[in-house]
């Protein structure tokens, strides 16, 4: 018996390879995000009569930045990167997982990003690979949203 496509969509993982970013208003398009960390810190509270009751712990959300790593083709006449760059402001981020549909699925939202780091890519004279740069950032507020 085979299954639907909808019983396929329901219990299978999503492609990885289906994502789209927006920084501020534009989409950009990368080939590879990683460094998505949403963190708590964690709390242990000791009393007198912890070694009978036990510890309590407790989490709360610490916001701090974490780096964030996307890496881009270069493409000629594109410079929306280099903008942003040079820009040093500290845009929104949204990076979206999508169905094969292209509808996201599961969308983290950052607040602030800022660049610190613009990696150009090998030079090789034999090699025949795609330029791929990468982009360092420092990134603050994390949420995910589903769907």
């Amino acid at each position: 018996m085979s299954e639907t496509a909808a019983s396929q969509r329901a219990q299978y993982p999503l492609a990885a390879y289906n994502f789209r970013v927006t920084v501020g208003e534009a989409v950009m398009s990368f080939t590879e995000v990683s460094g998505l960390v949403q963190e708590y810190q964690t709390l242990t509270y000791k009393h007198g009569l912890s070694f009978w009751e036990g510890e309590s712990i407790s989490r709360f959300r610490y916001d701090r930045y974490v780096q964030l790593t996307l890496k881009k083709g270069v493409i000629a006449g594109l410079t929306e990167i280099y903008e942003w760059l040079d820009s040093g402001d500290k845009p929104s981020l949204s990076i979206s997982l999508c169905d094969e549909e292209g509808h996201a699925v599961v969308t983290w939202q950052i607040k602030k990003a800022l660049i610190v780091k613009l990696e150009a890519p090998p030079l090789q004279a034999s090699g025949n690979e795609a330029a791929i740069e990468t982009l360092t950032l420092m990134a603050s507020g994390i949420s995910v949203e589903h769907h």
